[in-house]
């Protein structure tokens, strides 16, 4: 079900190996409120993306011109690449009362939060560090070198947990999911999200004592 108001920004990030891929992906198939946010980039699409879907493919030079007019909600350069959110789509998915949901890695996180402190910040984690290896090594993909460099990545990352608004820990991806969906949802009751409600009862009072 839709919110009746307008939707909330939820940005959600977690070590790699945290699971919050999955957890977005079944908030998605579970509840019919959310949407996933879609990003730009400036690099060539692969085979089998699709425009929107995938990202919004943009030549280096007209994602050059998003950030000059302000068009984006954070950006970052990769390996000779732009990436980064654009505004229109989460902002119009958002009054359209759906609750935008956006994975992504903690300096584009801080980005947004410093941008629009009403944005909800989740941060998911394994419930301890040897979780945290052991599913990075399940993975079956990886040298232990690169695992060794994302397990220092995390120690650096759990550095700025404390700047989030919520942690939560991923142990059974089904209780982690329900979590996160009761977080975003027990959001919308908080002050900073009902100032529609706010001025109408503010306005509501104050023609009452004129009367």
């Amino acid at each position: 079900m839709l919110n009746s108001g307008r939707g909330i920004l939820t940005v959600v990030s977690g070590f790699a190996g945290s699971g919050k891929g999955t957890v977005m992906k079944k908030l998605i198939a579970e509840h019919d409120n959310y949407a996933l946010s879609v990003s730009a980039t400036s690099r060539k699409p692969r085979p089998g993306e699709e425009e929107g879907v995938s990202y919004f493919f943009r030549t280096r030079e007209e994602f050059e011109e998003m950030i000059r007019g302000d068009k984006l909600l954070e950006y970052a350069e990769y390996v000779g690449n732009y990436y980064g959110t654009p505004k229109e789509f989460v902002f119009n998915k958002m009054d359209e009362g759906r609750d935008v949901i956006l994975e992504i890695e903690l300096q584009g996180a801080m980005q947004i939060k410093e941008k629009y402190p009403e944005t909800l910040l989740i941060f998911l984690t394994p419930p301890d560090a040897d979780e945290l290896y052991k599913r990075l090594k399940g993975r079956g993909t990886e040298t232990e070198e690169v695992i060794a460099k994302r397990m220092k990545r995390a120690a650096e990352e759990a550095l700025c947990i404390k700047d989030y608004d919520y942690l939560v820990i991923n142990d059974n991806i089904d209780a982690c999911t329900e979590r996160v969906h009761n977080i975003i949802q027990v959001a919308h009751r908080t002050v900073r999200h009902e100032q529609d409600i706010i001025n109408r009862i503010q306005t509501e009072l104050t023609e009452k004592m004129r009367a």
